[in-house]
């Protein structure tokens, strides 16, 4: 419903002091406050002078816009029979071309809410605006309505000299209410720049905290080494002893005495295993890990793994059995890791696997440049909230089996890392009561990856706030010798990356506390991580200034398009700018 308010009649310079003193009355009367019934008043005389000196006159019309639902509108309309305005278009987002004449038209339209102009060469001009009722106003019911309208029409419009001096005041309470403004910005300033200082000594203390934990976890893989290789040559002069006892060399032994010696060999061994993973362990993170690259069958491996687990067959209730592997391409990888791999899933089968079966079996993937080994059992199987915390270190899951088998904890998760320096990754399929099934992925030719690593594993940075998004990029990346750091937002990105300081970066861009394109900007600013790889990894369509906006990135991975081989391939190219840039 549109009520009609007041009208006015432009035909002398005094009508437009009368325009805005009435714009400022009727604004007033509907309930706006503040600073806006200047500002409609403001609008709505600069249309008045424009429409009475360049058009010769016009009309104001005020109104009042309800609608079920929604906020009541002042409606403003400013009509003449003008000449028109040439370069409409121009003059709306260009006037200073145009000339001081148009520029009522772009001061009218900032301070309303809607502004709408239809201009015809010829035929004059109409100008609309209008501006939303506040919902803090008292609801504007036909009484209330009345009302003001009968208030309009007994209060008439003062003199010039009276509105001059009403704008003198409204003037000096803008001028009041800015210098407040200005003296809250300069305390916010002086918050943000303690706030600052605040962040830069966290930032300070955060990097002596992780240079201290670096130091230590160096220290501790020292001091594991040195212990382990101290403890290998009396654990393997015990050995000897005992087998040497065990042979009788030097006399008999009776049954009782032959059972100690048997623990003594066994603790020894157990002993002997955990010196040998811990070792590797250390080996893989450390970086000294050598790869010993040749060709082989894949039946030439089963054949040799055959040897080597059937002593540990020694269930009668269960049969370990290879699958035929023989239409397999050969594998350019190394031989003895993979071995290695395959050795503790399938020993870690028959441990806990009371009856039934242990399979080995091996396939090329679709993509034809992965095999995927399994070890499938029918053994009392992990339940999935276990699944991950299997692959920790000193890590074992307590089940009927425990107290009857042993081990170290670090089997699975020096496969783990064995796998990843061979470009691949272990997957588990697994319910508890069901059996599991251990998969280890990799690369049919390691050649192809060996190229984008070094010696070290690289440090990849995921700024990402889903965290299925960062999961799925984190798999994909498992098929890589990397090392995963997680940001569940930009600014926490920021903190790692300066904390860090990774060898490649993916950056999400929609992050609910800011844009990834802001993050991309300060990451190009930080000493850390200027020159460091940056890969845009996004779901967003990006039109052309967004790519501009992209251009620091070292390359845009749109998430639809992520996949192992994606993923490997731009870690790959990321990698070799980056040392190239370096060389």
């Amino acid at each position: 419903m549109k009520l009609r308010l007041l009208r006015i009649e432009l035909t002398h310079e005094r009508d437009i002091v009368a325009a805005r003193q009435r714009a400022r009355q009727v604004s007033s009367l509907l309930g706006f406050d503040g600073q806006d019934p200047v500002r409609i008043a403001t609008a709505v005389s600069e249309l008045a002078r424009n429409a009475l000196r360049y058009a010769g006159g016009g009309t104001i019309d005020f109104a009042l816009e309800t609608r079920s639902g929604q906020s009541s509108r002042l409606q403003i309309e400013i009509r003449d029979h003008g000449p028109g305005i040439e370069d409409l278009d121009q003059a709306m987002h260009n006037p200073s071309v145009i000339g001081e004449s148009k520029l009522g038209l772009v001061t009218a339209r900032r301070m309303m809410d809607s502004f709408d102009i239809d201009s015809v060469p010829g035929r004059g001009t109409t100008i609309s605006l209008s501006k939303i009722v506040p919902r803090r106003a008292e609801p504007l019911s036909r009484n209330r309505i009345d009302a003001a309208l009968r208030e309009l029409a007994a209060h008439g419009t003062q003199d010039a000299n009276a509105e001059l001096q009403q704008q003198n005041r409204e003037l000096l309470r803008s001028l009041d209410e800015l210098r407040l403004r200005q003296e809250e910005l300069t305390h916010l300033n002086a918050e943000l720049e303690d706030t600052n200082r605040g962040v830069m000594a966290l930032y300070a203390e955060l990097d002596e905290r992780a240079t201290h934990l670096r130091t230590a976890d160096e220290a501790k893989s020292r001091f594991l080494s040195s212990v382990s290789h101290e403890l290998r040559t009396p654990v393997n002069s015990i050995m000897a002893l005992s087998k040497i006892l065990l042979h009788r060399m030097d006399g008999e032994l009776n049954s009782e005495q032959e059972r100690q010696v048997r623990y003594i060999f066994q603790a020894a061994e157990q002993l002997s295993i955990f010196i040998d993973d811990l070792l590797d362990l250390r080996k893989v993170e450390s970086g000294n890990s050598q790869l010993r690259i040749e060709s082989f069958s894949v039946s030439d491996l089963f054949g040799a793994l055959r040897g080597m687990l059937k002593p540990l067959a020694v269930n009668e209730h269960v049969v370990l059995s290879f699958e035929d592997v023989t239409d397999l391409p050969p594998l350019r990888t190394d031989q003895g890791k993979v071995s290695q791999i395959l050795r503790n899933l399938v020993s870690n089968a028959l441990k806990f696997t009371e009856r039934g079966s242990v399979t080995i079996s091996a396939r090329r993937a679709e993509n034809g440049s992965t095999i995927v080994f399994a070890v499938v059992d029918t053994g009392i199987g992990i339940a999935a909230e276990h699944h991950r915390h299997i692959f920790e270190e000193f890590t074992q899951v307590d089940n009927s089996l425990q107290r009857t088998v042993k081990g170290t904890g670090l089997g699975l998760p020096l496969s783990q890392r064995l796998a990843a320096v061979l470009g691949g990754t272990i997957e588990i399929r697994s319910a508890a009561g069901k059996g599991s099934t251990f998969s280890l992925v990799i690369p049919t030719e390691l050649e192809a990856i060996t190229n984008a690593r070094t010696s070290a594993p690289a440090r990849v940075l995921i700024i990402d706030d889903s965290e299925i998004e960062r999961y799925t990029l984190k798999q994909f990346l498992a098929t890589s010798r990397c090392k995963v750091i997680e940001a569940a937002g930009g600014y926490e990105g920021l903190r790692l990356a300066r904390q860090s300081a990774p060898d490649i970066i993916f950056l999400d861009l929609m992050m609910p506390d800011i844009h990834g394109f802001e993050v991309l900007k300060m990451l190009r600013q930080i000493e850390e991580t200027r020159d460091t790889p940056i890969v845009v990894c996004t779901s967003q369509q990006l039109n052309e200034p967004d790519r501009e906006a992209a251009g620091a990135a070292s390359a845009i991975l749109m998430k639809s398009e992520l996949s192992r081989e994606s993923v490997l391939d731009i870690l790959r190219h990321a990698s070799e700018g980056h040392h190239a840039k370096h060389a």
